[in-house]
């Protein structure tokens, strides 16, 4: 995951994040436990391997570094996409919808 220092956003910002886990080898599932638990502490869980919410700038650099430590950089991947806002996006919700767990950022 790239270094998020240097953030275009300043202060606060809405982010959603998305992983891939290599669970080919024994490790990946452990790694797919801290990935989840540390995304957990700073995001909601929307999706299998989706979180979204919203982070100060600080908050995503110390989730980064979290992040940093558990994958491995030749197997694993996040991606995390940001805006200053939520209502900069529109969400909408294809096939199966479960109950709306981020209607707290509306």
């Amino acid at each position: 995951m790239k270094n998020m220092k240097g953030s275009k956003y300043g202060g606060n910002m809405y982010v959603i994040l998305v992983y891939d886990i290599n669970l080919e080898e024994k490790e990946g599932q452990k790694v797919l436990r801290n990935v989840f638990k540390t995304c957990k502490k700073y995001l909601v869980h929307i999706q299998n391997s989706t979180f979204e919410g919203e982070l100060l700038e600080s908050q995503a650099l110390k989730l980064n570094k979290e992040l940093n430590k558990y994958i491995r950089k030749d197997k694993d991947s996040i991606i995390i996409f940001k805006s200053r806002n939520q209502r900069w996006l529109d969400k909408e919700f294809w096939g199966k919808v479960e109950e709306d767990e981020t209607s707290n950022f509306l």
